[in-house]
């Protein structure tokens, strides 16, 4: 069993739902990210999402295209992100996610990103542009490898495809609350509900809600209905608003003990 999916069993077990927050890898620095991840854990985290600064990020909303601009001003690479990963990964107490386009994933070659990453101490991937029916020789290496991947459903998705993004996820099922982008919104859909609902009786994976969530509130509504919860923009912000963290960490708290 991979990392990602024994933290979810073992949450599970406990009776609890997984607070997943989610930064951009060396926003603002890269000499910063040890301290963010750090504060995260301490502030309550059970799994963390990073997401890898890239030119055109189509998931991604104002925030973290912001981010992601900073960071690769500041000189963050996928190389150098996974340096800087690489000797604080084993001393975390949960699983690290990356975010990263495929696109990135091609130019270096999937073989090499994956065995860089799991020597990193990445324990999962999110790769948003990759569906599952196009991953297959990525499915393969990832499982030799003992790298959860975790695929996506959208409000927009039919029954078929819930099932064959869960099928093919061996993480959790990441599931967008919204149609478009992230980012910080003041109120989530009123049919979201019944359709966390929907996916959870197709999916045989766990369940994770993202986008648009920033508020303890909304954290609280998802966690009563999902498996995990997954906050990126308002984190994001809130590092950008304090580079000495108190605001992120204030915020993580408050999601933590909402969930």
């Amino acid at each position: 069993m991979n990392k990602v999916a024994y933290c979810f069993q073992e949450l599970q077990r406990a009776g609890r739902k997984a607070f997943i927050p989610y930064i951009v890898g060396g926003d603002p620095n890269l000499l910063g990210l040890p301290r963010v991840l750090a504060t995260l854990v301490e502030s309550g985290a059970d799994l963390i999402e990073i997401g890898v600064p890239f030119s055109d990020p189509l998931a991604d909303g104002p925030v973290i295209q912001a981010a992601s601009v900073r960071a690769r001003q500041a000189g963050c690479t996928l190389t150098k992100l996974l340096a800087t990963i690489k000797p604080v990964a084993t001393s975390l107490p949960v699983p690290l996610i990356l975010m990263v386009y495929y696109n990135q994933l091609y130019r270096w070659g999937l073989s090499r990103f994956l065995k860089e990453a799991k020597a990193a101490g990445v324990a999962g991937l999110i790769i948003p542009d990759l569906p599952p029916e196009a991953a297959v020789q990525l499915r393969n290496l990832a499982a030799q490898l003992g790298i959860a991947l975790n695929f996506l459903a959208a409000p927009t998705s039919k029954e078929e495809r819930i099932k064959l993004a869960a099928a093919a996820s061996t993480g959790f099922l990441y599931t967008v609350s919204v149609k478009g982008v992230t980012g910080i919104r003041t109120s989530l859909p009123p049919e979201l509900p019944a359709f966390v609902r929907r996916v959870k009786a197709l999916s045989p994976r766990p369940v994770a809600v993202g986008f648009g969530i920033n508020t303890p509130e909304q954290a609280r509504m998802i966690a009563g209905l999902a498996d995990g919860v997954i906050v990126g923009s308002a984190l994001v912000q809130a590092i950008a608003a304090d580079p000495e963290l108190k605001k992120m960490a204030s915020l993580a708290r408050a999601l933590r003990e909402a969930i």
